[in-house]
């Protein structure tokens, strides 16, 4: 196991996963270590994992929190499958994340808490400790380390408390895992000193915090754990300036790129919700932008605030999750009734009702379709990756603008949370986002506010312009004119009208374009977050000469134009999806194609294997006539 040697081996790719108790600081660690190998030029992929309760009891399998982090030298579109290296700072941590760790893979395991107390917590047998068991140990290469009593002593003399010193144990653990993957010291020193010392003047905590990272990292060397080390070298990405986003982050500054593109204020009204919330505190830092956010007493609240900014002729946003999104619907309605341009965000988790408020899923997608009274429809958006956010929020705000209409776009808490590089954009190049306000006429005649132009948009008129009066609310509209009216025919025209100017925005859409042949036997279509792992699954499946192809969508209401027809050049058709099939009932329903779907709801994203399993079988015609397959332990099997 020990070698001669000090050189690192070099790789092509690895994944890293940090675990511990909620107050162990494994995502401090996790982003820490995620930066330092994007400093390298690597290509990351993360995905941190939080404890559902606010405070689960500690040393619990229900308490563990983790962070994954996957770098390479080549383009990777997945925090990875199988884990190369686990961290696991207590029994719990251990219990939790050993089995996705790949036979063979590194398990290093803070010792000191391998103690009676802590591996009764876990829920281990008596008497039992996993990392004394001989078949653990010929499964995985499991490296004790007294990671909490070595940061005791190194940090003896700092002259923090008991309580700070353990808090930099996390430190310790870091070095550690950067000397085993070859990274730098530099970046996560002055991050420290900046944040501890400067933001916090805590200098005695960056003191000590340092001294624990410099500790671990030299652990590596005088302990001889070299046959674990490895180096990854950079990916070849194109030039530009790169910043490691989160898709939570990605949403708030593309909402604040499209308000500048349109020289309107972006006013953000929100209730806290998770996975959300970290949208509205990002943008309450973002006043020199001009930004206001309001933070209110409920979500319906804050989806009428929102309207209010919209019918005043600025940007109105409102961010929430899918519960979040049930208490707003009414009000959702009266946007799309005032045909008022709002922004809905939706940071989807695990439901129904409180369900998993940390954990991801895809199931708010007949919510954002078709969740409200009465015929209501509006534009539907979902990114792919964290970076996609970006892109996602200012094309929300452009379509919602030139189309006056309400737009949900849906995130998830694998996006929101997850991080990847991203090229920030040159300012200049982004198209600007031309609004026209009307002005009064100067015949006699009256003004009409819901006349159409050739998108079937009305005109945004500024509240308190002299001509432009005009009656809005909740009642249905009479046409042209406005104003309330029951007639029959003119609701029924009207629902015609509003029905039909979300559909005529598919012209405007880019095509549907499949990543690989346009006759392939299989067409894999996905949404959202599942983007990465099906075009990875899918390329390594043509890789291995097999006749399939990739299909993502960002539209989901409308479709792209072109959809039937890509879908109908296929054989085969499979839905992957973090739900029980709601994009794959939609495809059925609007082309009658016998799309199958993959469908997991454990709250956690699909694994690359998974996708693979199931093109085999749609391949192989082992799917027989079932309308769906569920991944059970990380394998695909057929329900009986």
């Amino acid at each position: 196991m020990i070698s001669d040697s000090n050189q690192p081996r070099t790789i092509h790719s690895a994944t890293v996963r940090f675990a511990g108790d909620s107050g162990d600081g494994m995502q401090l660690a996790g982003m820490r270590f995620t930066d330092a190998s994007a400093m390298l030029g690597n290509d990351v992929a993360t995905l941190p994992d939080y404890p559902a309760e606010i405070r689960a009891p500690a040393g619990t399998v229900a308490g563990v929190s983790g962070f994954q982090v996957n770098f390479a030298s080549k383009d990777i579109y997945t925090p990875g499958d199988e884990v190369d290296a686990l961290i696991a700072m207590n029994p719990a941590a251990f219990k939790g994340n050993s089995q996705d760790v790949r036979s063979g893979g590194l398990i290093v395991v803070n010792e000191d808490e391998f103690n009676k107390v802590n591996l009764r917590k876990a829920g281990y047998p008596e008497g039992y400790n996993p990392i004394e068991d001989d078949k653990l140990n010929a499964k995985y290469k499991i490296v004790k380390v007294p990671i909490t009593r070595m940061t005791e002593e190194e940090l003896a003399e700092s002259g923090l408390g008991a309580k700070s010193v353990g808090r930099c144990k996390n430190m310790y653990a870091l070095g550690l895992i950067l000397w085993l993957y070859d990274r730098p010291l530099d970046h996560t020193i002055a991050f420290l000193e900046t944040f501890f010392g400067k933001k916090k003047n805590l200098p005695e905590v960056a003191a000590a915090n340092v001294k624990a990272l410099k500790a671990g990292y030299h652990f590596g060397e005088t302990a001889e754990l070299s046959a674990h080390r490895y180096h990854v070298d950079p990916a070849s990405i194109p030039s530009g300036t790169y910043r490691r986003i989160t898709g939570n982050e990605a949403t708030a500054i593309g909402l604040v790129a499209a308000t500048t593109l349109a020289e309107k204020t972006l006013v953000y009204c929100s209730y806290p919700i998770t996975p959300a919330s970290d949208i509205l505190h990002y943008l309450a830092a973002q006043k020199h932008f001009g930004v206001k956010t309001l933070q209110v007493e409920d979500e319906i609240a804050a989806c009428c605030a929102a309207i209010g900014a919209a019918y005043a002729g600025q940007i109105g946003v409102t961010g929430t999750s899918g519960p979040g999104v049930a208490l707003k619907s009414e009000a959702i309605g009266l946007a799309v009734m005032t045909e008022l341009p709002l922004v809905v965000v939706n940071v989807q988790r695990g439901g129904p009702s409180t369900g998993l408020p940390t954990k991801t899923e895809q199931s708010d997608l007949f919510q954002a379709v078709y969740g409200r009274n009465g015929d209501c429809p509006m534009i539907v958006l979902a990114p792919r990756s964290p970076a996609d956010c970006f892109d996602s929020a200012l094309e929300a705000v452009r379509l919602a603008v030139k189309h006056m209409t309400p737009v949900m776009v849906l995130s998830d808490g694998y996006l929101a949370n997850g991080a990847e590089p991203w090229r920030v954009p040159e300012a200049d190049f982004l198209e600007k986002i031309t609004i026209e306000h009307p002005r009064p006429s100067e015949g006699d005649e009256p003004f009409q506010p819901y006349t159409r132009d050739g998108n079937l948009a009305r005109p945004w008129a500024l509240p308190g312009t002299q001509g432009l009066e005009h009656r809005i609310g909740g009642l249905e509209k009479e046409d042209g004119s406005g104003n309330v009216c029951y007639v029959p025919e003119n609701h029924q025209r009207m629902t015609q009208l509003r029905r039909e100017k979300i559909e005529r925005i598919a012209e405007f859409l880019p095509p549907a374009e499949p990543d690989g042949p346009d006759d392939a036997k299989l067409l894999v279509i996905g949404w959202g977050g599942t983007y990465g792992t099906i075009l990875t699954a899918v390329r390594n499946a043509q890789e291995q000469g097999k006749s399939v192809a990739s299909l993502h969508l960002r539209h989901l209401n409308p479709f792209p134009a072109n959809l039937g027809q890509v879908v109908a050049q296929s054989e085969k058709v499979l839905v992957p999806e973090l739900n029980a099939g709601q994009l794959r009932s939609l495809l059925r329903d609007r082309f009658l194609v016998d799309a199958r779907g993959l469908n997991k709801v454990q709250g956690q994203p699909f694994l690359i294997e998974e996708i693979e399993q199931a093109i085999d079988l749609m391949l192989s015609g082992d799917w027989g006539d079932h309308a769906s397959l569920c991944p059970h332990n990380h394998k695909v099997t057929a329900p009986a």
